[in-house]
């Protein structure tokens, strides 16, 4: 038998397991306690983010044979079991991606007339739900309107925008929010911990980012990682897979850049290429880098607010390099990166253009605003200055 994937052994079985969405589980065990269950739910947000976890677990709620109600789902009854374990038929689970026509939606409103063969509702989570016909989508409409009493859908989907108003006016709706990467780490430590395995801090902080804020993302790459074998993951092994950057050289980067060091700079960017980095790789992750430089500099109070995936540690880190930049300068550096980011796609020598773009950069930052780097209000370039532009500027 093969081996269960780590990200399904470790899926969520209570509400308190789903990490970042305290705002969806909440609610959700607000309306389980006071028996005001919708009859038709709406998950938006990001991929990987809970929405199919979070109804799975709602199913198991709902129909829970555990009289309190407040420890459902509990995992013990032979309900819950029968989910955990996939034996359950009346949670039905469909993929629209797959099953997106108005026949395979028509075979739904026939079946959901017939009463649940084993637990108290039939939920049926229809996932990617955005990829349903617009004929689909009328047949699946006249079901919200006039639900039979035990059954409850619900709808997951990354791209609600392409959901008709009609069907949206059916559901309740909740937004799921990217996981902040500090909360990830958390996770992935102790998924670690309980596994009997390790990790260096940097190479979990690293494996959080690439996820972008998705938690089943970052526990697939962490899988994938423990298949070398090793019993701590290394910094070095997730960027072999990954090909991502370490923060440290990228942090290094900026400090020759509020250094005015374009020799240094230039040379870090050589010595990355010989190592086989990805250099457009390297241009987004400065540019990501950049822009957390930017809003500790612009951003007064609530900078800690926006950058909550930083530790105090590099926020203090970041905040040292913003107070040497001018934010024009700042915002010029960004633009002209971002730019070569989407140049290198197609060009003839992508180092080339990065490096372009880098000496563009550390000119724009040698000459700031008349106010300066430690101005109070730093001011964004007037007509003027704008006509003096380096050539590398966009």
């Amino acid at each position: 038998m093969a081996a269960q994937a780590l990200y399904r052994r470790w899926r969520s079985q209570t509400f308190d397991e789903v990490v970042g969405q305290e705002h969806v589980t909440q609610t959700l065990r607000n309306a389980l306690r006071d028996g005001r269950v919708s009859h038709a739910y709406l998950f938006t947000g990001p991929r990987g983010t809970g929405k199919t976890s979070t109804a799975r677990l709602l199913a198991k709620a709902v129909n829970c044979e555990n009289p309190d109600l407040g420890q459902r789902p509990c995992n013990a009854c032979a309900i819950c079991q029968a989910i955990t374990g996939g034996a359950l038929l009346d949670l039905i689970e469909i993929d629209a991606a797959s099953n997106r026509g108005i026949d395979e939606i028509r075979d739904l409103r026939d079946k959901v007339h017939f009463s649940p063969s084993q637990a108290r509702f039939k939920v049926y989570v229809i996932d990617e739900v955005h990829m349903l016909t617009p004929e689909a989508f009328n047949a699946l409409l006249k079901t919200l309107e006039e639900p039979p009493p035990h059954v409850i859908f619900v709808l997951a989907t990354t791209e609600p925008h392409k959901i008709p108003d009609t069907v949206l006016s059916r559901c309740q709706r909740f937004d799921f929010r990217r996981i902040p990467t500090y909360r990830i780490v958390e996770r992935l430590s102790y998924i670690l911990e309980q596994e009997g395995r390790s990790a260096e801090p940097a190479a979990l902080e690293m494996i959080a980012r690439s996820a972008e804020g998705g938690m089943r993302d970052a526990i697939s790459l962490t899988d994938q990682l423990l298949s070398y074998g090793s019993d701590v993951i290394t910094e070095q092994q997730v960027q072999a897979v990954r090909g991502t950057i370490s923060g440290q050289a990228i942090s290094q980067l900026v400090d020759h850049l509020a250094a005015d060091d374009a020799a240094s700079g230039l040379g870090l960017i050589n010595q990355m290429s010989e190592e086989g980095i990805d250099l457009r790789q390297l241009a987004l992750q400065l540019v990501a880098y950049l822009r957390t430089v930017l809003v500790s500099r612009v951003g007064g109070q609530q900078a800690r607010a926006i950058l909550v995936d930083l530790s105090e540690a590099q926020l203090a880190a970041v905040q040292a390099q913003a107070s040497q930049i001018d934010a024009a300068a700042l915002t010029a550096a960004v633009r002209m990166l971002n730019q070569a980011s989407q140049e290198m796609r197609d060009a003839a020598q992508p180092q080339l253009v990065l490096e372009l773009a880098w000496l563009g950069a550390v000119a724009r930052v040698a000459a700031p605003t008349s106010q300066g780097a430690g101005a109070s209000a730093p001011a964004l370039p007037s007509s003027g200055e704008s006509a003096k532009t380096t050539p590398w500027q966009s």
